[in-house]
């Protein structure tokens, strides 16, 4: 019977340049999107994918990070002295109990493959989700939920795919695609951020994998690749065509925001605010006036 997928690394340790100089002390995972910070999207996602166990990578400067996910003992009796259920509720559920969340230092910033290797130790033999929480996704059904269903058809390792322009490979991971069976896809080759023109396909790998463990043994041999980082499509490409594993793309359902960059980010806030019955009338009629101001400005 194959394993449950009960364990997910998320890789928090970079320093969010691009956002400086908010950044300088605060971590770029707790920037609010709305009024939920980027990890909280990540953790609610990994939580309806049916994740137990959360470990986060993360680096100096992250405590503010790690107190998100504290119990506030003295806000709570604040909320409830003065009735407010609804945010005692909203709260609880920014609470991890004890034992459910772990951190684990990268002390040198080598790359994603490396951030994962770190947490080797705490998943042991087990296949294992990562989330990258720059990477949101607004879905009907949250995208590493569907990956985990798709997951227990395959086994083996299973990365999130979608359609980039051409000229925007050398951003990506990229496919190199055996067979396309629609929303999957079985992969004959990875390839990380090619050289415009060279690039095997258009379908990009995104931040949600669902991995072996033998992942980390690859990660073990592995030296520096592309950008001399350690990279983790290299470590997932040793198992290509293997028996016992394989890789898969699968192209999800939903809209992917990368919420590491400025523009992505403010995309990510219009989207997630008109989303909301209590935002969309006000920030709609908002938008509507900027863009005819815009117009008449031509």
């Amino acid at each position: 019977m194959r394993k449950k997928v009960t364990k997910a690394i998320f890789p928090v340790a970079g320093m969010g340049t691009r956002f400086l100089p908010a950044t300088k002390s605060v971590p770029k995972e707790i920037m609010t999107l709305v009024d939920r910070p980027l990890v909280q999207y990540a953790i609610d996602e990994a939580r309806a994918a049916g994740i137990k166990e959360f470990i986060f990578v993360t680096s100096r400067g992250k405590g503010a990070l790690e107190d998100y996910f504290d119990h506030a003992p003295q806000l709570e009796q604040e909320l409830r002295k003065k009735g407010k259920d609804e945010l005692l509720e909203i709260l609880k559920n920014t609470n991890m109990d004890s034992g459910e969340i772990a951190y684990i230092r990268q002390h040198r910033a080598l790359g994603l493959g490396h951030a994962v290797w770190c947490a080797r130790r705490l998943v042991h033999n087990e296949p294992f989700a990562v989330i990258l929480p720059d990477d949101v996704i607004a879905a009907e059904k949250p995208c590493l939920q569907q990956m985990v269903e798709a997951y227990e058809e395959t086994g083996g390792n299973m990365v999130a795919a979608m359609e980039v322009p051409p000229e925007k490979t050398n951003s990506y991971g990229i496919l190199d695609v055996q067979e396309d069976m629609g929303a999957m896809v079985s992969v004959k080759g990875m390839v990380e951020k090619p050289d415009a023109g060279s690039s095997p396909s258009n379908l990009a790998v995104i931040g949600r994998y669902i991995l072996s463990p033998n992942i980390f043994r690859n990660l073990n041999k592995l030296k520096s690749g592309a950008g001399g980082e350690i990279q983790l499509t290299d470590a997932i490409a040793q198992e290509i065509g293997k028996e016992d594993s394989g890789v898969y793309g699968y192209r999800f359902r939903g809209q992917r925001f990368d919420c590491g960059s400025k523009a992505g980010f403010l995309q990510a806030t219009v989207a997630f605010g008109l989303a909301r019955d209590d935002l969309k009338d006000d920030l709609g009629a908002y938008l509507d006036e900027v863009m005819a101001v815009r117009k008449a400005a031509e």
